[in-house]
């Protein structure tokens, strides 16, 4: 025998006319309960009782696990006109969260079956141990008392899968479980009639059941039908008036509904994966009947389902078993209501059965059922936009279910009204009368609701977009093996082109890379790069992106040259004395050069003996020191656009011709200090003494020391006089190369100083001559 878990139920009279109602659930006694692996989802109903106040209350109360939750009264033509609010306590934390309000403005019944209920939109709120609820009525006459047979009704999605035993899903059973004593038994019905208003505790009433209620819709349009159903025990309280079977509102029209299934027409655009009610773990025994078809999809309207959005999307499976539990069971509709569901994760789940390929008549939005599919985005997208995932994924579906029937998910449609209402925008409907809506509409546009909440409809135009086509944003965002040079790109043939693009890959075909117009390669959508390799010469690129739908965008042409040519140094590398202090490691040295190239130079590189760049508008000098009496190599590369280069490797040798090396006339006096090059120099006052160096080289320079006291020079280069150097500082200095002379080529040359004899400072020190070799 199976163990059941009563429900103490008490009430409590209110100050101003309201009922506490309380309830305890009694703890489990059977060991094997938490061992399951596997449950079944189930519906746990708390009758909320004590008569007609203003206000019931559920105070804080402990159950086992429950991860959904609503309300639900008597009358599916009754509306609660109020609020209802909730509170939970986390499994997992222990912790209540705030009060959360239940949406209950849910789309009107149609002729409602006597079974069925009026109900709040279900609450996730994730695996729970515990609630408190309070429904207060809307100030006003007495048309807005609280409606009977208030119940809260708990949601426990159940462990199904595999998946869901390996992530841990409990298997303890909720509170308030009720089970069959023996084979065949049923729970007893539940009553209406009010609890002892003095505090007192009730004998349990058992007014919790697991069977399930009539199959009926909420949402047929006035001309939507469906067939008797077979009758069942509803979960409210009933008098015996309205204890007869609930049947569906009125007769099919056979123009617009069938219990056939239709032939599943093909889209002009593939399938996107869609994770099937079984992979989701329907329990169809809940749900009996058979499907009914519309002619056809006309419009796609897009849902949220309220609750958390911070769920995981393993989670989802569990999600949807609620809400189909909820809709069926607590609700009494045959099915659940959306056609499909879709995560945050973007992963598509099949929602109301009658296979995913064909116009399954669905219960989603008042009025408009019989010519459009419904898909539900999970989550409350009220101040949270939905996920670029989950964007991706619902135009994919309704591109595919749109384009079954020809029709462009930008496009606009007539729909036919079911229902006499207005919408969320005022705007009022006739029944029988046609309207136009975007093909892919939110259940706003449709009926007088929020949903799919203000930030997820402020979406739908991008997801329009993306289901129609072109694809979107789509540019080049770099060309590998090409460098840029104005508007310029430039390679040695072999280019890797890169893009990017607004539409989800999901959503795109292929991508085309196009030379001079003309498609060289093709890739999937889901690339983001492509090679080829382009003959020598001028040509535009681009990239052509194909959408599902066959439309095709194309991005900006780039302009590519393909070129081999190297550059050139019309100047090699030349190296120069110029100005400055002068060691044996360090003489000041110029670095000269000009390289150009047919198409676009990009920089020269100093390759050694040291290492620099420079820009191609650089000057072609950089001041550099050499070491003095050793061969190096100076080495330079040009670089042009395409990648192409050329190498110039000149070797010089600075020498430092000391003063001993120098053929004297008149008197020169030696000096010795480490200050001097060599540790010695010659000085002299005598007007007309000279000094006089024979070398070959192309470049050279005198080495002197300076002070306040220092006189004049003459200079003779190769027997003529070009200069007059004057010696005098106002500090001393030492090894300064004060004079310089550089030709364009290496030859023989005779350098020659004279003292001019200054008055008042007549000294001349000169330490050396260096030239370059």
């Amino acid at each position: 025998m199976k163990r059941r878990a009563w429900l103490t139920l008490g009430a409590v009279v209110l100050g101003g006319g309201g009922v506490v109602t309380y309830a305890v659930a009694s703890p489990s006694s059977d060991p094997g309960a938490a061992g399951r692996a596997k449950r079944p989802a189930k519906v746990y109903d708390l009758a909320l009782k004590g008569g007609t106040g203003d206000k019931r209350e559920l105070p804080r109360t402990d159950t086992e696990q429950f991860s959904m939750l609503g309300v639900s009264w008597t009358g599916a033509a009754k509306r609660l006109d109020g609020t209802a609010q909730v509170r939970t306590r986390s499994l997992d934390t222990g912790q209540w969260s705030a009060w959360r309000d239940l949406e209950l403005n849910v789309d009107p019944l149609e002729n409602p079956g006597v079974g069925v209920r009026g109900a709040s939109e279900p609450l996730w709120v994730g695996p729970s141990d515990g609630m408190q609820v309070q429904v207060i009525r809307k100030n006003g006459t007495s048309s807005s008392a609280l409606p009977k047979g208030l119940e809260v009704n708990l949601v426990d999605p159940g462990v199904v899968t595999d998946a869901e035993t390996k992530a841990g899903g409990t298997a303890a059973e909720p509170a308030a479980f009720v089970a069959d004593e023996s084979p065949g038994a049923t729970a007893s019905a539940p009553t209406d009639s009010a609890a002892p208003s003095d505090g007192t505790t009730v004998a349990p009433t058992d007014g919790q059941t697991t069977t399930s209620p009539a199959a009926t819709d909420t949402t047929p349009a006035a001309t939507d039908s469906v067939p008797p159903s077979a009758s069942a025990s509803p979960t409210d309280s009933v008098s015996p008036s309205d204890s007869a079977s609930p049947t569906d509102s009125v007769s099919p029209s056979p123009s617009t509904s069938s219990s056939a299934p239709p032939s599943a027409p093909p889209s002009t655009v593939p399938e996107p994966p869609i994770v099937s009610r079984a992979d989701w773990g329907a329990d169809e025994s809940i749900s009996p009947e058979a499907p009914e078809y519309t002619a056809d999809v006309k419009a796609i309207f897009v849902h949220h389902t309220d609750g958390a959005n911070d769920y995981s999307c393993a989670d989802s499976p569990s999600i949807i078993r609620s809400i189909y539990a909820y809709h069926v069971q607590v609700s009494g509709w045959k099915d659940i209501g959306y056609n499909f569901l879709v995560d945050k994760c973007g992963t598509i789940f099949e929602g109301r059965k009658g296979g995913v390929d064909l116009p399954v008549f669905g219960a989603h939005t008042y009025g408009w059922n019989r010519e459009a599919a419904g898909v539900a985005v999970l989550g409350d997208y009220t101040t949270t936009s939905a996920t670029n995932a989950t964007l991706a994924s619902v135009a994919r579906l309704a591109a595919w279910k749109l384009g079954q029937y020809g029709a462009d998910p930008a496009g606009t449609t007539q729909l036919t009204a079911g229902a006499s209402q207005h919408n969320y925008f005022s705007t009022d409907f006739t029944a029988g009368s046609k309207y136009t809506f975007q093909r892919i509409s939110g259940h706003r546009d449709g009926y007088n609701t929020q949903c799919p909440g203000g930030l997820l409809y402020d979406q739908l135009p991008t997801i329009r977009t993306w289901a129609s086509g072109p694809v979107q944003g789509l540019k080049v965002s770099s060309v590998d093996g090409a460098a840029l040079s104005g508007s310029t790109y430039y390679t040695k043939g072999g280019i890797t082109v890169r893009w990017t693009a607004t539409t989800p890959a999901s959503l795109i075909s292929k991508f085309e890379l196009l030379v001079d117009g003309k498609s060289v390669a093709t890739t999937s959508g889901t690339a983001t790069s492509v090679g080829a390799t382009l003959p020598l010469g001028s040509h535009t690129v681009a990239v052509r992106a194909v959408h599902q739908s066959g439309k095709t965008a194309t991005s900006a042409a780039l302009s590519v040259v393909a070129e081999t040519t190297a550059p050139t140094f019309s100047t090699n590398p030349k190296l120069s004395l110029r100005s400055g202090t002068v060691s044996t490691s360090a003489v000041p040295v110029t670095l000269g050069w000009k390289a150009t190239d047919d198409k676009a130079l990009r920089e020269v590189k100093l390759l050694s003996p040291t290492t620099a760049t420079f820009g191609p508008t650089t000057t072609t000098t950089s001041n550099r020191t050499a070491k003095s009496g050793a061969a190096t190599i100076w080495s330079m590369r040009a670089y042009d656009y395409a990648g192409n280069y050329r190498t110039s490797s000149p070797s010089y040798t600075p020498v430092i011709l000391q003063e001993t090396a120098a053929t004297k006339s008149g008197s020169w006096t030696t000096r010795s200090s480490t200050s001097y090059l060599g540790g010695q120099s010659y000085s002299s006052g005598s007007k007309g003494a000279s000094l006089t160096w024979t070398f070959t080289g192309r470049s050279a320079a005198w080495v002197v020391s300076r002070a306040a006291s220092s006189g004049q020079a003459y200079i003779y280069v190769d027997g003529t006089k070009v200069s007059t150097v004057d010696l005098k500082s106002s500090t001393t200095l030492y090894r300064q190369a004060i004079w310089t002379k550089t030709w364009s080529s290496s030859a023989k040359h005779t350098i020659k100083i004279v003292v001019v004899g200054t008055s008042g400072r007549p000294t001349v020190t000169t330490d050396s001559l260096v030239y370059i070799k």
